[in-house]
């Protein structure tokens, strides 16, 4: 026998020990969040969880339970002879399911009798995710971060990228979330992660960081759409150096329009996102920018959205979250190219340390 109960906090510490990582729950389970890397061998999908949750209440548990062995039985059987036969000897898993109960135990038990070398989070997917959130904040205080600020539109996503391409570690919040971070920063047909998943690929990304060079973060808020980033990593971010990243109006402009192409292509979107201001901003002045826009001049309504709303917003922001922002290293890409941002990236690079 060598079924091994792993504790959550050590199984956050050794993932990458481990030949698999297989999560036992259904599929829906699994899409909301999983262990990084993990593979999805469901003991009971969700119709037939659904389907043993109804017998259990309608007739009893003991009928339950006989179906419910038959089930997972018949999938754990379908799970070895798709992904196990192959398997050598040495072919060490790691595995889960919510709270390291019956799903997870019952693939485990079968693993083992063949003979492989089986581990299984105590606690399951609950206590990994509790022992994760805790490592957050471990590894926020061992690393050195570099914060990029930069009111709406002067490129502070574009000089991430360019770090990135220079080799430089890059958080870049905006991707792991899948929004833009504003009132109308949600991307269209993106749907946004779950905060159990946005918390997870936050984590993923901070431990490949080497702690000895410094990371590279935009000066986001605390919410990125609608996931909310761990409160240790918004404090350290906050506490950290800043760089003001700077560019003409007319290249801000020129550059949101750029990206935020698909407002663009889809003048009623835009409109239509644009109403989500009106308490901010008042029904007449939405409709004198919706109106704009149905004219084409995008220009004009996106220059004014940075000098009305955004821009005195980042002020405000920056000046009540940002300790080190008064101290900021001043940065001007010449325009808003990817080359510019590349020799700007470098020019950072070297006024940086570390």
């Amino acid at each position: 026998m060598s079924l091994t109960l792993i504790p959550a906090a050590q199984a956050v510490q050794r993932l990458a020990d481990f030949d698999s990582v297989i999560d036992a729950r259904s599929e829906s389970e699994y899409a909301e969040d999983h262990l990084p890397g993990a593979l999805n061998w469901p003991t009971l999908n969700d119709a037939e969880r659904q389907f043993i949750g109804t017998t259990y209440k309608q007739v009893n548990a003991f009928e339950a339970k006989k179906r419910g062995a038959a089930l997972a039985a018949r999938n754990i059987s379908a799970h070895i002879e798709r992904e196990v036969i192959a398997k050598a000897r040495d072919w060490s898993p790691l595995l889960y399911c919510w709270r390291g109960g019956k799903r997870s135990g019952s693939l485990a038990l079968v693993l083992d009798q063949i003979g492989f070398r089986v581990h299984l989070v105590e606690g399951g997917y609950k206590a990994f995710r509790a022992a994760m959130l805790q490592d957050i904040e471990a590894r926020c205080g061992a690393l050195r971060f570099q914060v990029v600020c930069g009111t709406t539109g002067s490129g502070k996503t574009r000089l991430l990228h360019a770090l990135q391409r220079a080799g430089e570690q890059v958080l870049d919040l905006e991707a792991l979330a899948q929004h833009r971070s504003s009132v109308l920063g949600a991307i269209p047909g993106v749907p946004q992660p779950s905060q159990k998943r946005f918390d997870t690929l936050v984590w993923d990304a901070l431990r490949g960081y080497d702690s000895a060079r410094v990371v590279f973060v935009e000066s986001e808020s605390k919410k990125v759409g609608n996931v909310a980033v761990a409160e240790p990593l918004m404090q350290r971010i906050r506490q950290s150096p800043c760089i003001n990243l700077e560019l003409p109006l007319h290249e801000r402009v020129a550059l949101l329009l750029e990206d935020y192409a698909y407002f663009v292509a889809n003048p009623a979107h835009f409109c239509n996102r644009l109403e989500v201001l009106t308490a901010q901003r008042g029904k007449a002045v939405v409709q004198a920018w919706k109106d704009s826009v149905l004219r084409g001049d995008l220009g004009t309504v996106v220059q004014d959205l940075l000098l009305t709303h955004y821009d005195p917003v980042y002020v405000q922001s920056m000046q009540r979250n940002f300790g080190q922002f008064p101290q900021a290293i001043p940065l001007q890409p010449a325009d808003r190219s990817a080359s510019a941002m590349d020799a700007a990236a470098q020019e950072l690079r070297n006024s940086v340390p570390g």
